[in-house]
């Protein structure tokens, strides 16, 4: 609760110190803010289970560990903000207020425990993406990419709230704890299709947020379009906040439904998995390959969710904990390089990157290392997400679903490795220039990369948080 009161009074002031003439303070001061919130959220953890607002909003070791990874995925995408602040940007202040509001939603969907708080916490996390995504006015993709976002979220958040009504009309409350005591109760049996009806709604909704298939086909275009600063936060923070409120409905909401929902969950996997690997092998864009990843990820996460078995805790929500972090880290310094390159170099396809090992070997290393990990190699933070995930998906017998996640992510090796080749056996550009790398990006890079090698060496500092 004390995040959401942060951010909510600092994305105020920060719009206050718009005000100033100057923009260098924003980027600083934001980041300040950030880590303030981030090390008042590691203040709540084992302070047992915190209850708010007529025990609508929990606050738990679930919620501060999943908060954790919301904010450290802001506080290290910040850096990547400075163009706009070395350009002027006379929106800055509001980007970072948006940016902080958006942090707030996040954390109301991963602290819900009433249905109200989740549809309060999607619109606000929504909203301010939608305004992002169309942040560069004066660029027609942007204005395709938060148009075609605005409408499909409309859309999908309509069908989600249509699913929570029929979901309250067959158990009559909003609170999580009590959907789950009556779908468990007998005597509610004929409300049964009512309760399916809801179910299916609202994995529909969610399952647009976190770009599953089938409801997945606005993210290339969305991601394409909207400024790259954005997508890499639109991909890592929604998608997390995304899973976490996905599991704990559920776990918490739905496990004497689990019959009725684990089949329709199992085949948003398979798929998304088969749709976001083959799409991302097709695509000629660094940019679009990137978001059919984030589609393929979805999937292995997906995995996490089938193999929970009724547990906040245990194997598989430590699996999704951990891969949520390893994704995120790398997905920023994928997006993070990319950004740089694209604003100087002019592109975002593979020949973009073409003989940056030897312009830049900074940027090369730091690339490679974000594809290895998110490609699942050993030694990165990426293989020991999915080998956790796969661990418990395998103990809950769904050995075939892990078998063809391994398929899916043999593919996924071809396009992830088709950057690093193009930088390190690609001869650059005649008139390639060293991209320029100031030193707080530099630094993030080094963290970002070191992250990701940490996460896969020793596994065991985490891995079992929950």
């Amino acid at each position: 609760m004390t995040s959401i009161i942060l951010l909510s009074v600092f994305g105020i002031l920060n719009l206050f110190l718009g005000f100033m003439r100057s923009n260098r303070v924003l980027l600083p001061g934001a980041m300040l803010l950030l880590l303030a919130v981030f090390g008042t959220n590691l203040a709540d953890w084992n302070q047992g289970t915190q209850v708010f607002h007529n025990s609508m909003l929990v606050v738990d070791n679930y919620t501060v560990a999943f908060t954790g990874i919301v904010l450290l995925t802001a506080v290290l995408l910040l850096p990547f903000s400075r163009s706009y602040v070395l350009a002027d940007e006379p929106n800055l202040a509001e980007y970072y207020a948006l940016l902080l509001f958006s942090l707030v939603g996040a954390v109301m969907m991963i602290g819900y425990d009433h249905l109200l708080m989740l549809f309060v916490g999607i619109e606000i996390l929504s909203v301010s993406m939608y305004v992002l995504a169309g942040a560069d006015k004066r660029n027609v993709r942007s204005n395709e990419a938060a148009l075609k976002y605005f409408l499909m979220g409309a859309f999908a958040t309509g069908i989600l709230l249509f699913g929570m009504a029929l979901l309250y009309g067959a158990t009559g409350t909003f609170a999580l704890s009590q959907i789950g005591a009556a779908v468990a109760a007998p005597a509610n049996a004929s409300l049964l299709p009512m309760l399916h009806i809801g179910i299916l709604l609202m994995i529909i909704g969610i399952g647009f947020k976190v770009s599953a298939a089938p409801f997945h086909f606005w993210t290339p275009d969305v991601y394409e379009g909207t400024p790259t600063f954005f997508t890499a936060f639109m991909s890592t923070v929604v998608k997390t906040a995304g899973f976490a409120a996905f599991l704990k409905l559920l776990v918490v909401a739905l496990p004497a439904a689990q019959g009725f929902w684990m089949p329709t969950i199992q085949a948003m996997c398979a798929l998304t998995l088969l749709l976001g690997n083959v799409g991302a092998a097709t695509q000629n864009s660094a940019k679009r390959m990137l978001a059919y990843s984030s589609v393929s990820h979805a999937g292995y996460l997906l995995i996490g969710l089938v193999a929970t078995n009724g547990k906040l805790s245990g194997p598989a929500a430590n699996g999704l904990f951990y891969y949520s972090l390893a994704y995120s880290v790398a997905t920023i310094a994928a997006f993070g390089v990319l950004k740089l390159v694209a604003e100087q170099r002019g592109r975002e396809d593979y020949a973009g990157l073409n003989g940056l090992a030897r312009t830049n070997p900074l940027l090369a290393f730091v690339l490679t290392v974000a594809m290895l990990s998110l490609a699942g190699i050993p030694l990165t933070g990426g293989f020991f997400g999915k080998f956790l995930v796969f661990v418990a998906a395998v103990d809950q017998g769904y050995i075939g679903l892990v078998v063809f996640a391994v398929i899916m992510s043999m593919i996924g090796i071809y396009y992830y490795l088709r950057p690093v080749i193009a930088m390190y056996l690609q001869p650059a550009a005649e008139d390639a220039a060293p991209i320029v790398v100031d030193g707080i990006q530099r630094v993030t890079l080094v963290v970002l990369a070191l992250l990701t090698v940490v996460l896969g060496v020793l596994p065991g500092l985490l891995s079992g948080i929950l």
